[in-house]
């Protein structure tokens, strides 16, 4: 069962990466945006986010014992779960804007896809930087403190997404 904790927690592999690990992990969370955004319903979408914020608490918080360590770096899960979080606001826009929820094929667009990229480095910027509260965050106990840090650099790409890109 630790095997199994461990491939999800960091990111099914993602996170051993030698090189820059919440990097490589942040990017499987685009493909979670998408697999988010396919049933079309905005209900899914936002009790998504809670249900995988919650499970990232968890999966970090066991690894960390699983580990022996405090916010080890090959867990990314906590990047993964935030990226799709990172892209709430824009989505909900154009949500109450349509009355519809947008495909995914939107924010990979020919004329849009450059946002999408803006919003992910964004979201490395802050959660490299850690700028308050981000940084003390992680002083939270357990799976808290390694995952509301990237829940909070979401929030914040989200305050500069509504307000310059969307």
């Amino acid at each position: 069962m630790d095997r199994l904790i461990l491939l999800i927690a960091q990111g099914l592999g993602t996170g051993r990466s030698p090189v820059a690990p919440g990097t490589v992990g942040t990017l499987l969370g685009l493909p979670l945006f998408i697999l988010l955004l396919l049933p079309g319903s905005f209900a899914f979408f936002v009790g998504s986010l809670v249900v995988l914020g919650v499970a990232s608490v968890w999966f970090c918080g066991r690894a960390e014992t699983i580990l022996g360590l405090r916010d080890p770096g090959s867990v990314v899960i906590d990047e993964i779960v935030a990226v799709p979080l990172c892209f709430a606001g824009w989505v909900s826009s154009l949500y109450f804007a349509n009355g519809s929820m947008p495909e995914w094929t939107y924010f990979f667009s020919g004329t849009i896809w450059h946002r999408s990229v803006v919003i992910v480095l964004l979201f490395r910027l802050f959660d490299i930087a850690k700028p308050w509260p981000i940084g003390p965050s992680q002083a939270f106990p357990g799976g808290w403190g390694v995952t509301i840090d990237d829940l909070l650099a979401a929030l914040y790409v989200n305050l500069i997404t509504l307000f310059f890109l969307a």
